[in-house]
């Protein structure tokens, strides 16, 4: 009779076969992250995808605290783990040991981990942007001596702005020399004393674009006094040169063409202004002509002979009025002269001058013996204010035997300003004691 095995025992027998298995107990297996979550335990349970197949995967919060970033959904990984059997599902799965971001994920993760660093630096901000010249006279254009680039940007700047002058500096855009040789030639380009500087080169994948991802070119772009657009790759690629600079083209040929003017649209414009400009000196022309006209029909200007003779009659009224007036001032004083004349009489001039002069003389010797009274008086007063004084100064005051007591520089007036055993100067005529207070009487 035929022996039934029960499901639970089959699938142990088969989980027993698969960990013992050396192939499926360490296992090497590369995929995408697919159906990604975080159980709130901290376990992680997720999908691992190809092309053409798929595995159910989980991993213990043990090994998942040892990861160094964050899996998400999408992410291209390498995980190392091994097979086993889920008996309640009776499904076999990958229990992940370790995960690691395969090459082109790490590069993402890079990405995304600069451009935070940079967003918070401010190299992104609008602010820090400079204008792009409308009118440049020198442009230099770094990027590759060969290739579709250079050839897009050469043709575009000869058609759209022939006149100005263009400098190529042959730069590596690719491989590991590449970021050393874009900062050496931004920074030449910087010191040319160009209005604009182009950095581009075609598309390719991510490792290819990578140079203009590296720190040092974003800080050399940063640091340009020049303006500088960056067309690295296509539209649909994006690079922190792309971030950082001051404009961002989606093409080497849309770089060319954001900046220069274009030679048509300028002819266009200056024909424009040629019109504008030969209007407004023909509408000027005629106002002038008109104002000519205009002033051209003042009787005065048809005989200007009349401005000059109505000047000189009222020239010779004025000459007139002057002469006419000085005769007459002349006249008057001659008048004058005379009337004083005839009043002023010589003998009692001389007779009064004489009365007056010794009315003089009288008072200023009547004023000399004041003077010399209020003198001798102030003499005496000031002699007597002297004496006063010297009776008063302390100097006399020692010489009739009194003294001087002072204390710290502080002259004692009362017993209450010293005590006991206090040292004190005694100042006298002739020179100074040093005493000490032995006693206090009051």
């Amino acid at each position: 009779m035929e022996k039934y095995l029960s499901v639970s025992a089959l699938t142990r027998y088969i989980k027993t076969k698969f960990d013992k298995d050396p192939y499926l107990t360490n296992v090497y297996i590369k995929g995408e992250l697919s159906n990604f979550k975080r159980h709130s335990s901290g376990h992680l349970y997720f999908a691992l995808k190809d092309n053409d197949g798929v595995i159910s995967c989980m991993m213990f919060k043990r090994d998942a605290a040892q990861l160094t970033f964050s899996p998400k959904e999408g992410d291209s990984v390498l995980i190392t783990g091994r097979i086993s059997v889920y008996e309640s599902r009776g499904s076999y799965q990958l229990y992940a040991k370790d995960i690691r971001l395969d090459g082109i994920g790490i590069l993402y993760e890079r990405l995304e981990a600069l451009k935070k660093k940079y967003f918070e630096k401010g190299y992104f901000n609008v602010e820090n942007k400079k204008q792009l010249p409308k009118y440049p006279e020198h442009i230099a254009v770094l990027t590759a001596s060969t290739g579709a680039a250079v050839q897009d940007i050469r043709t575009t700047l000869s058609r759209r702005y022939p006149l100005a002058e263009v400098t190529y500096i042959s730069t590596i855009v690719q491989g590991e020399a590449a970021k050393d040789d874009i900062v050496n030639n931004l920074n030449a380009a910087d010191q040319l004393g160009a209005d604009v500087i182009i950095v581009g080169r075609g598309g390719g994948s991510i490792e290819d674009l990578w140079a203009f991802n590296e720190e040092v070119v974003v800080e050399a772009i940063y640091a340009c006094n020049t303006p500088v657009i960056s067309a690295v790759g296509h539209e649909t690629d994006t690079t922190l040169s792309d971030l950082v600079a001051d404009h961002r083209a989606p093409t080497p040929t849309a770089a060319a063409v954001m900046a220069t003017p274009d030679s048509k649209e300028l002819l266009v414009g200056l024909k424009q202004v040629d019109i504008t400009m030969l209007r407004a000196m023909n509408q000027r022309l005629k106002h002038n002509n008109e104002r000519l006209n205009y002033l051209s029909s003042y009787y005065i200007f048809k005989n200007p002979y009349m401005l000059i003779e109505q000047k000189m009659q009222k020239l010779d009224e004025f000459e007139q009025r002057m002469k006419h007036a000085s005769f007459n001032l002349i006249n008057q004083n001659k008048m004058n002269f005379h009337f004083i004349s005839n009043k002023i009489d010589a003998q009692k001039l001389n007779t009064k001058l004489k009365y007056q002069y010794e009315q003089i003389h009288s008072m200023q010797n009547v004023m000399n013996r004041m003077l010399s009274y209020k003198l001798s008086n102030y003499h005496q007063q000031l002699k007597h204010h002297i004496a006063l004084l010297s009776s008063l100064s302390p100097a006399e005051t020692l010489l009739r035997g009194y003294a001087i007591v002072r204390s710290e520089d502080k002259i004692i007036k009362s017993v209450d300003d010293v005590n006991e055993h206090d040292y004190v100067h005694i100042q006298l005529n002739d020179g100074e004691i040093k005493a000490e207070v032995m006693h206090i009487n009051k």
